[in-house]
């Protein structure tokens, strides 16, 4: 009953809206090769904030799971990454991935990059992008990328006095100084991983192949 609900919302979408791409035309190989486990790798920072690294280190496992997938601990994974060396995802990405394989018992292995983690006036802007590789062949079975600006400014006042501006600037700064960068990189996850095709322990795992998905690269402006 859900695939052929599935199946009417894209045949909508489609004849409204022209050609979309959906989780089984997109991401076919999360369908051929069914991964169970993942393994989820630090995440590789290409900015200059050390701490984003662990922050969304912190981040990513729940999306995950929830999508169906089993996520090998992440505590777990960590002291395994630090007592080997391993704690750098740049050495493995473009290299095999069977020793995870075979160490962890992993499908695949989830692989993160911080592109931008910055404060910008009211605002956080973030963008993050995901990349699953196959542990037993090492190719790609899901990439995606979502370019986040969190609104952090307070909402605005009818009321255009003096005091009122006062207290709406204070408001923002109070909100700013109590948000974390966390904050905008779970709602980039949901993004991003809202696309990825649901695992064994989801119940719409082999059902939702007609699902219309979102382009690889998404933009997004929310609010906290």
């Amino acid at each position: 009953m859900k695939k052929l609900i599935y199946v009417l919302i894209a045949g909508l979408l489609l004849s409204s809206c022209g050609v979309m791409n959906t989780r089984g035309s997109q991401y076919p190989k999360m369908y051929e090769e069914k991964p169970v486990t993942l393994l989820v790798m630090p995440p590789i920072n290409n900015t200059t904030k050390v701490e984003a690294k662990e922050l969304l280190y912190t981040s990513i496992s729940r999306p995950l799971a929830e999508a169906g997938y089993y996520v090998i601990s992440p505590l777990v994974a960590m002291d395994v990454f630090k007592s080997e060396s391993a704690y750098d995802s740049e050495q493995f990405y473009d290299g095999k991935l069977d020793m995870f394989k075979n160490y962890f018992g992993v499908d695949a292995v989830v692989f993160s990059f911080i592109e931008k983690w910055s404060k910008v006036g009211v605002g956080i802007n973030t963008e993050i992008r995901y990349v699953i590789k196959s542990a037993h062949t090492g190719e790609v079975l899901f990439a995606k990328s979502c370019s986040l600006f969190l609104d952090l400014s307070a909402k605005s006042s009818s009321d255009k006095s003096l005091l009122s501006s006062l207290l709406n600037v204070a408001d923002t700064f109070l909100t700013t100084a109590l948000t974390d960068h966390i904050v905008a990189a779970r709602k980039a996850n949901y993004y991003i991983f809202e696309d990825l095709p649901r695992g064994k322990y989801h119940p719409d795992h082999m059902e939702d192949y007609d699902v219309p998905v979102d382009s690889d690269n998404i933009s997004r402006t929310v609010r906290r």
